[in-house]
């Protein structure tokens, strides 16, 4: 599995907007581009955002790299200019790519 993790600074003036539209359109218009499997947000607590901005987390998980370069050739930078045009000036973004390793789960021994 590799993650797409995006993260976003966001000013705090537009947050509600921006999380509203996140959750209602943007993410919701990733996923339909059929490369990923599931989308998670995140609110970054620590370290905080700087001055008069709240951090964000969004990790979109596809089942291989390839799938994550064919999403970036064929239907990022549109999806990205969306983004870009409605918050122009308000946010700052950043993009990592993580191959999932190994997993660990805690059991109940009840």
């Amino acid at each position: 599995m590799v993650i797409y993790n995006v993260s976003v600074a966001i000013d705090k003036e537009v947050e509600a907007d921006w999380k509203q539209w996140m959750e209602d359109v943007h993410i919701p218009d990733v996923l339909a581009t059929g490369y990923f499997l599931n989308a998670s947000i995140f609110q970054q607590l620590e370290p905080p955002a700087e001055e008069g901005r709240s951090a964000y987390q969004i990790r979109y998980t596809c089942q291989s790299l390839n799938d994550l370069e064919s999403y970036q050739a064929n239907s990022a930078a549109a999806l990205q200019a969306d983004h870009t045009q409605r918050y122009q000036g308000r946010f700052a973004a950043s993009r990592t790519i993580l191959q999932m390793g190994q997993t660990w789960n805690t059991t109940s021994n009840d």
